[in-house]
């Protein structure tokens, strides 16, 4: 069971005190590796033996963590952060329900969900924790330099940061979720349908597919100013309809970044690479990156037989 799926069934049976009780140990957390439970009292405004008793059984469910040594001290779990943005997303009426998941990855849970008005949504979790930390220093600018950066608080950058994308892209009619809401390392978006393209043994009309692609990359870079800097198969889906969509934002440069050029060719290549291993078709690196660019308005394809 993830940690979303624990916060999802044990949500709706937690008390008002146990919320506030999470509230405190995250704002606590700043400054404590472990917090006292006398600090999570008071913080809360309840006695320490309500706050014991409190603690007590959001640890025995895996939504905090207990320490014990020179004192009683707690932090939170994922599930425990996850509660706490599945509860902002409910109190500002942007959640009624949650479904199946959609996919577990490596960085991030996608959840189906419903808005009190019936909607189908998508909610991301993003999980940093699953990567090590010398790798995700490596990756992301956006923590490089936080030598000390709890994964709570990176997966809320990474959250944070590819909100600021979809905010930038989908005003542009490039093809990515619709961003709704964003609380902690939580996005609400509009549903996600269809599978990645790695997953497709066959791709119907290539030739469309791979175009399509390119022409919201470059309708990303030209219009929106915005570098995907991690596209590959894995993060381009075919939906129902055999249009695409383009997910996964958090390590997006503006394209005025001092290594934008090496990070366009390098999601430009991941797709080149795709297709012609995939025996599908091929084309230029140099003239697709012309196009994308806008110094070409065309690109020669050629399939491979």
């Amino acid at each position: 069971m993830s940690s979303a799926d624990v916060a999802v069934s044990l949500y709706l049976k937690l008390h008002p005190l146990d919320i506030s009780i999470l509230k405190a140990i995250e704002l606590l957390m700043a400054k404590h590796e472990y917090v006292p439970e006398v600090l999570i009292a008071k913080k809360a405004k309840i006695s320490l033996e309500e706050a014991q008793h409190r603690l007590q059984h959001l640890s025995k469910n895996r939504l905090i963590r207990k320490w014990k040594g020179a004192y009683t001290g707690y932090v939170l779990n994922m599930a425990g952060y996850d509660v706490l943005a599945i509860n902002a997303f409910v109190k500002a009426n942007v959640l009624e329900a949650f479904g199946k998941p959609l996919g577990i990855g490596k960085e991030a849970d996608v959840y189906d969900a419903l808005t009190p008005e019936g909607q189908r949504v998508a909610v991301k979790f993003h999980r940093l924790g699953r990567t090590s930390f010398r790798q995700t220093r490596r990756k992301r600018d956006y923590v490089a330099e936080r030598f000390h950066i709890s994964w709570l608080y990176q997966s809320r950058l990474a959250a944070t940061k590819e909100f600021q994308a979809l905010k930038l892209l989908y005003p542009e009619k490039v093809a990515v979720p619709k961003p709704m809401k964003h609380n902690r390392h939580a996005i609400v978006m509009s549903m996600i349908e269809g599978a990645e393209l790695y997953r497709y043994r066959d791709i119907p009309d290539p030739k469309h597919v791979f175009m399509e692609i390119l022409e919201n990359v470059r309708k990303a870079y030209l219009k929106a100013g915005v570098i995907h800097a991690d596209l590959s198969e894995y993060n381009v889906i075919l939906q129902p309809d055999m249009h695409i969509l383009i997910i996964d934002w958090p390590q997006y440069v503006r394209n005025n970044h001092p290594n934008a050029e090496q990070l366009l060719k390098r999601d430009l290549r991941n797709i080149l690479t795709f297709f012609r291993k995939k025996r599908l078709l091929k084309a230029n690196l140099d003239e697709v990156f012309a196009y994308v660019t806008g110094l070409k308005d065309s690109v020669n394809i050629t399939e491979v037989i």
